[in-house]
């Protein structure tokens, strides 16, 4: 079921200060193994889509329904800000959070192009009888 964009935007955003608080919460435990530490990438990498969706939706509901994220300043801005969040638990939270951002922008840009990319044209060709 979707929702609309003003309530997209403040589910995102209590998403991004609920992740965000469970990561400080559990900081100490995010910090004391390798795999906890590739765990505590992976929640910032989640702090991007979420503040990346909360970003856009506030642009949507603002500017209208043809605003577009784009690549700088909301989704670098967005990277940013998540990969800072991530500094705060450990220094490999960063290097982590960066490389499954990414990986999480890759398949988000897919999934774009396949809901939202216009049909291809179509071209049609006329044969004249003999």
């Amino acid at each position: 079921m979707a929702v609309s964009s003003s309530v997209s935007f403040i589910l995102s955003s209590l998403l991004v200060v609920t992740v965000f608080a469970a990561m400080q919460l559990f900081q100490k435990e995010l910090a004391s193994s390798q795999w906890l530490t590739i765990l505590g990438g992976f929640l910032g990498a989640d702090i991007f889509i979420f503040s990346l969706t909360a970003v856009s939706n506030l642009e949507i509901v603002l500017f209208g329904k043809g605003f577009q994220a784009k690549l700088f300043p909301e989704v670098a801005g967005c990277l940013v800000f998540s990969m800072f969040i991530s500094a705060l638990v450990h220094r490999v939270c960063v290097t982590t959070c960066f490389l499954f951002s990414i990986l999480a922008l890759y398949y988000l840009n897919k999934i774009s192009q396949r809901i939202y990319a216009p049909p291809p044209a179509v071209q049609i060709t006329s044969k004249k009888r003999r």
